[in-house]
């Protein structure tokens, strides 16, 4: 499994406290080399309105990827807690799937925010084609067991779709951008008006980095 650390091979002190003292950006170790491509997406919607058509993303340079995804028409798809838990459960079965480290999360009603390493034998897309279709077929198995047989039309307004087809994601190379950021993650349940602390929207990672506190998904591992 891929780990960060001050000297690139170990799994060294919590990375607030890392970049707060060395204020650098940590090397991903990996045993293979990875030269610079991109990955033009190719699918048409946005997954927020800012996000560009013919959108180019930048693998393979050991960046960590701020990742942030739009459920179906910015609906309130993830506005349930056990939508909420059902989310990081899968999150975390792509996570060992695919050996990425997730340095934070939020989830919020509409929307998720990630910040990822790139994953030792894939890229940021496929973990977010796993994660997306992971969840979106427990949701939509989900719905179809719940179907009323003497009132199918209430199956035929419930939602087809969980997500929007792209997502946004921005590269992070520098330990003030990487702290920035995840500072925002953190502060949108806050920001929202949805709690008044950080610590108390139990869906980021906001406990796991603060406080060392094991949660539904690994973090800095």
């Amino acid at each position: 499994m891929a780990h960060f650390s001050s000297t690139g091979n170990t799994l060294g002190a919590p990375f607030l406290t890392f970049f707060a003292r060395n204020g650098a950006f940590p090397v991903l170790a990996s045993s293979r080399i990875h030269h610079s491509h991109a990955c033009v997406a190719s699918q048409r919607d946005s997954t927020l309105n800012n996000v560009p058509r013919n959108l180019t993303r930048y693998y393979g340079n050991n960046e960590l990827h701020l990742i942030t995804c739009s459920c179906y028409r910015r609906q309130r798809l993830l506005g349930t807690a056990q939508r909420r838990d059902l989310f990081l459960k899968v999150l975390e079965q792509v996570r060992q799937k695919y050996q990425f480290v997730v340095i934070g999360y939020v989830v919020m009603p509409e929307h998720f925010h990630l910040l990822i390493s790139e994953p030792q034998e894939s890229t940021p897309s496929k973990v977010m084609q796993a994660l997306k279709l992971g969840f979106a077929r427990r949701v939509l198995i989900q719905m179809r067991r719940r179907r009323d047989p003497v009132q199918p039309e209430l199956f035929e307004r419930a939602p087809q779709h969980i997500w929007q087809k792209r997502f946004y994601d921005f590269n992070i190379w520098t330990g003030r951008k990487r702290v920035e950021k995840l500072r925002y993650i953190h502060r949108n349940p806050v920001s929202r008006g949805l709690v008044t602390a950080p610590e108390l929207w139990r869906w980021s990672s906001y406990r796991a980095c603060a406080f060392g506190e094991a949660g539904p998904v690994t973090v800095n591992d």
